[in-house]
This record gives C-alpha cells, sequence and structure tokens, in this order.
C-alpha cells in the first residue's frame, strides 16, 4: 500500500489512521448498512476488517453514477427495492475464488460414484462462479460416462450475473488453463490464435453438459429441481452464518437421490450444523437416514 494518513470526511468526523485518502465518503453508518443489506440480500456475512474491500468494490458503482457519498448510493438502492442496481450490488460484493479441478480429491470419489449409474447423471453446482467448477465436472462425466456422458447434466448456479456471464463464455488465459494436466487441455479445451491468442475456449462437447442459471441460495424458491446424483456447495458456506448454513443443508437433503453425495469445501464442516447430512469421507457427505 501507499502513504496512509487520516483526513477529513464530513465536519467534525474523522476515518480510521488505517484508512487510505481517498475522493469517496464511506462512514461507519455506511459500512454497517452495507453488511446489514447484503445480509438480507444474499446472507454473506462482512466482517469488519472487509471495510477496505467494501469501499473498493462499491466505488467503481458510486462513480458509474455520478455519486461522492456512499449514504446517496444506499438511500438511492433503499428507495428502489426492485432496482436493477441491486443485481450490481450484490455482484460486486461476492467473491469469486476458483480454479479447474480445485480440490482435486473430489473429481475422482465423483467418478467412482457415477461410473456404474444407469440412469442419466445429474449434478448441481451452486457455486458455479466464472465456470471453472462446474467445467470441471463435466470434463468428469465426459471421461466417466464416455457416451453416456451425453443424457448427463450440470446445473451451474451463482448469485453473481457477471460471474455468470464469463461462465457461459467459457473463455480463460492459457496460463490458467495450463495448470491442468497436458492430456485434458488437449481434448477439452481449443487454443485461441490471433486476436484470441493467450487465451483457451472451453470445446462445445463440454459447454454442451452445462446450464447455467442464476439462483440465490437464500430466494425462498429455487429454479432448479432434483433429483442430484451429487452436490457441489464448495466455499461458500464460509460466507454464511449458521443459521443460513443449517437452514440450506436442510433444503439441499430432498433434492438429492438417496446415496446422492455432498462435496464442502476443505475449511467446511457440515456434521455440527446439521442433521440432514452424515460425513462420509474428507469432505463428503451423504443424506442422512431417517
Amino acid at each position: 500500500m501507499t502513504e496512509q494518513r487520516e483526513r477529513v470526511v464530513d465536519a467534525g468526523q474523522w476515518t480510521s489512521s488505517s484508512q487510505i485518502e481517498r475522493d469517496l465518503v464511506l462512514t461507519d453508518a455506511d459500512f454497517t448498512r452495507i453488511r446489514e443489506l447484503i445480509y438480507q440480500r444474499a446472507g454473506i456475512v462482512l466482517a469488519e476488517h472487509k471495510r477496505e474491500m467494501v469501499y473498493s468494490r462499491l466505488a467503481k458503482r458510486l462513480r458509474h453514477h455520478g455519486m461522492t457519498r456512499f449514504t446517496d448510493y444506499l438511500v438511492r438502492l433503499e428507495r428502489q427495492p426492485e432496482a436493477k442496481e441491486w443485481e450490481a450490488f450484490t455482484n460486486a460484493l461476492t467473491t469469486n475464488l476458483t480454479a479447474f479441478f480445485r480440490e482435486a480429491h473430489h473429481f475422482p470419489l465423483l467418478a467412482e460414484h457415477i461410473k456404474n449409474k444407469q440412469d442419466p447423471v445429474a449434478i448441481w453446482c451452486s457455486a458455479a462462479s466464472t465456470g471453472e467448477e462446474p467445467y470441471s465436472l463435466a470434463m468428469t462425466l465426459l471421461e466417466t460416462l464416455g457416451p453416456k456422458a451425453s443424457q448427463a447434466k450440470v446445473i451451474a448456479t451463482d448469485i453473481d450475473t457477471d460471474a455468470l456471464a464469463r461462465a457461459r463464455a467459457g473463455v480463460y488465459p492459457l496460463e490458467q488453463v495450463r495448470k491442468i494436466d497436458e492430456a485434458r487441455v488437449k481434448r477439452f479445451f481449443q487454443k485461441g490464435t490471433g486476436n484470441h491468442a493467450g487465451f483457451a475456449r472451453i470445446r462445445p462437447e463440454v459447454s454442451a453438459l452445462v446450464e447455467f442459471l442464476p439462483l440465490n441460495l437464500l430466494a425462498p424458491q429455487w429454479p432448479i429441481k432434483g433429483p442430484f446424483d451429487a452436490v457441489f456447495c464448495r466455499n461458500i458456506m464460509i460466507y454464511f452464518d449458521k443459521d443460513t448454513q443449517s437452514k440450506i443443508l436442510k433444503r439441499f437433503a430432498p433434492l438429492m437421490k438417496p446415496d446422492g453425495l455432498l462435496f464442502a469445501g476443505h475449511s467446511e464442516n457440515f456434521s455440527y450444523i446439521s442433521d440432514a447430512f452424515k460425513l462420509r469421507g474428507q469432505t463428503v457427505y451423504t443424506v442422512a437416514k431417517k
């Protein structure tokens, strides 16, 4: 970071000494209200230390509207509860940290689980982000099921509509794709040339297996139907409080096949949150028998 110093942001009011001098005014009350609004809209719990992140991400929205005070932006938002700006607000505060075949031990477990399935396989990726995870699932389907994979489906959902747009495009920097083994790169990607040099695109046979949909896990109704052979809910529960986590897990269970698997992130433990699932292996759960 560059030079840091205090500055007056309003008559008689000062920022904390850890804040960088800036052109937009974010008061303590503004930050508190932002935390309340994103929790109400998306269930995301923003910690106190996320203030700098909130400023940097929402500053673009204020400048887009020609505003200099977060207070004015929040007033505008709350006066228009159905406004399109709510989507931009939510997108800005959503974290998209993902990679192809992230937490790689899950994919062989999935392959073993589905390899002898007679009915078409259905998988729900509930935090699709920019597409790396659902495309990794689609590649696993193709590798495991062969020609039968054409009957399978990956439903990929996320609350962040900007991330979903990038996911649908299926174009990624080569340095990101090269982290995958070479055989998969050759089979599942098309390398760009000319103006697209330095990028790779998901092949049509992979993208054909994935359907991207916007979905808020806090919404009273979800635009999807099971039953699913597997649900991937990885590295998203950490942004929710325990009450929200419990409610979501209880809604997962009826959407899953009796032997369905729920995959969690490496830092997530659902055993102490809900009795709807029981631990089967490392961050892998099955529906608890009643």
